[in-house]
């Protein structure tokens, strides 16, 4: 149970760095559209001041005589102070907005240089956690079990939200409110198993059997998970169910653009009922989330769940590769970056996502 918090914990914190490093990525691309608008200006107005600056040059080699001089050349001598009183308010204008661009790049560049060390900090992150992600896997996948200084913290933290309650009397009334709602709701999944109608269950029920990671079997009926479940990877949604697939077909399912080499975790509770290559949708993982429900994921390079294994919603099962696998979008946003498809099914049959997902900012649509 432990091992399957600190990977739950620490997909999250992948998904969480995830979704800062596009959105740092996003806004470097922005500054640098910024940079090069700036320095075309500027390339513009070092043009426009080089031509007054040329024209003053041959005023000055060639000035008109003096009045006093020559007074037959008044008309002369006017022409060319008209022309120098025309071009100064020029040059003291494009001298200002050379001045304002010139500010206006270092401030690009101020931020851009704040972008690249946060950048620089989450991409840290993503591979401390990526590592810790491999090492509980491969030690789940030994049968150790892990006695880590995290786990040790965090069973100290745990420890001390116990020491948190005010009394004895409130710390009982916790727990017995938390084994409760896991009994309620498991008895809700039972009842649904059986092929009975399962008791509708209260928002804060299945808040606090979710919250369970002893659980061994999903925590609440699949169709009462609607609107919980979990996004599988952070990135841009670019093909939504019904719209076309870019095949001549209509999509079943949802695609979504991910980082390289993004963590995939389950979406929901579920038992795996086939990992492995198929056909040319690359590695694919179908989950078993009960009562006749399943979700696809398609599109990964690389699985760490077996068949048979029951995996919570939040948990690693696998991670994209470095761009598209197989026949799943065909987007030009999604040719060359990795892309995962996830297709819910009931009674074998497709079913519309929308709605099932936790509201969460993690994965906009390609509109916005």
């Amino acid at each position: 149970a432990q091992q399957n918090a600190a990977l739950i914990a620490a997909a999250q914190r992948v998904k969480t760095a995830e979704t800062d490093v596009v959105a740092i990525e996003d806004r470097l691309g922005e500054l640098i559209v910024e940079e090069f608008e700036v320095r075309g200006r500027l390339d513009g107005s070092n043009a426009s001041i080089s031509n007054v600056l040329a024209a003053l040059e041959r005023i000055s080699r060639n000035p008109p005589p003096a009045l006093i001089v020559d007074p037959s050349d008044a008309l002369g001598s006017a022409r060319s102070a008209i022309l120098i009183s025309a071009i100064l308010p020029e040059l003291q204008t494009k001298a200002e907005e050379v001045m304002a661009d010139l500010k206006m790049l270092t401030e690009i560049k101020t931020k851009a240089l704040g972008e690249e060390q946060h950048l620089k900090a989450n991409l840290e992150i993503l591979e401390e956690e990526q590592l810790r992600i491999g090492t509980l896997i491969a030690a789940r996948k030994a049968g150790e079990t892990m006695v880590t200084a995290e786990l040790a913290a965090e069973q100290k933290e745990a420890e001390e939200l116990a020491a948190k309650a005010s009394s004895l009397k409130q710390l009982i009334a916790d727990l017995s409110k938390q084994a409760g709602a896991v009994q309620e709701a498991a008895q809700a999944t039972a009842a649904a198993n059986s092929g009975a109608d399962a008791p509708a269950l209260e928002p804060d029920t299945i808040r606090l059997a979710l919250a369970n990671i002893e659980r061994k079997e999903p925590a609440v009926p699949f169709a009462q998970a609607k609107g919980w479940l979990t996004m599988p990877s952070s990135g841009v949604r670019v093909i939504e169910y019904g719209a076309g697939d870019g095949f001549g077909g209509i999509s079943q399912g949802l695609s979504v653009v991910t980082r390289a080499e993004a963590t995939v975790v389950a979406p929901a509770d579920g038992w795996v009922l086939y990992k492995g290559d198929y056909l040319n949708y690359g590695q694919i993982i179908i989950l078993n989330t009960g009562q006749q429900y399943t979700v696809l994921l398609a599109g990964l390079a690389s699985v760490s769940v077996e068949i048979g294994q029951f995996v919570l919603m939040g948990e690693p099962v696998g991670t994209m590769g470095s761009r598209t696998i197989g026949r799943t979008v065909t987007t030009s946003a999604g040719v060359t970056r990795p892309t995962l498809y996830i297709e819910m099914r009931k009674d074998n049959e497709p079913v519309d996502p929308t709605g099932w997902w936790a509201t969460t900012p993690e994965t906009p649509t390609q509109s916005g």
